[in-house]
């Protein structure tokens, strides 16, 4: 691969990332009901993902769910329903979010992550019609998918980070404030990441 390719494909990425999307909505909701620390494992839950996408879209795969509507509409609303339902139950929780609460599991955190990036069809476009178009059917495939994966989950990973880290920021100076409306904030978040899903189209 050259590395005019990948300037190409990193502009690429960056141009994607920018716009806050389904799983960077979900990562301000998990940072701020649950710290930052906790939330990483959201954010590994949606590179997990992006990683299989990522194999998927190597081999065809993602293409072919990409062709069929049908498939791709039920992982869809999978995702959004998964995140009503986890934004409801937080918002009418009557728990304080505080130390008082039982602490959200990482493993729940990580499955959030994960089914949220799954059901994206923001990535799945990104992997079954952009992914493979930097790849060279006439070098060798591994080079250039360790190449393409690292760059992309590495760019994914700081942007979570980076809403992570901001959202947790917030949720702790002005916890004073608003430590009682911590559980509608983040449900509320989750919500909206819900729409975010919801309204996108594989089109």
């Amino acid at each position: 691969m050259s590395i005019e390719v990948w300037l190409v494909y990193f502009g690429t990425v960056l141009a994607f990332m920018f716009p806050p999307g389904a799983s960077h909505i979900l990562m301000l909701s998990n940072s701020i009901g649950s710290g930052f620390k906790k939330s990483i494992a959201t954010a590994c839950g949606d590179l997990s993902a992006n990683f299989l996408q990522m194999m998927a879209a190597s081999i065809g795969l993602a293409a072919s769910l990409h062709s069929s509507q049908q498939v791709f509409i039920v992982i869809k609303w999978a995702g959004v329903a998964y995140l009503v339902y986890s934004g409801l139950r937080l918002f009418f929780s009557n728990q304080s979010p505080l130390k008082s609460s039982p602490p959200r599991s990482i493993k729940s955190l990580y499955w959030q992550g994960f089914i949220t990036s799954a059901s994206n069809p923001k990535a799945i476009i990104f992997f079954a019609a952009l992914f493979p178009q930097f790849i060279s059917s006439s070098e060798p495939l591994l080079p250039q998918f360790i190449a393409l994966s690292i760059t992309y989950l590495v760019i994914d990973g700081l942007f979570l980070c980076f809403y992570g880290k901001l959202a947790a920021f917030f949720a702790e100076k002005f916890q004073s404030n608003i430590g009682q409306y911590l559980n509608k904030i983040s449900g509320s978040l989750l919500i909206a990441a819900a729409m975010v899903l919801g309204v996108k189209n594989i089109d």
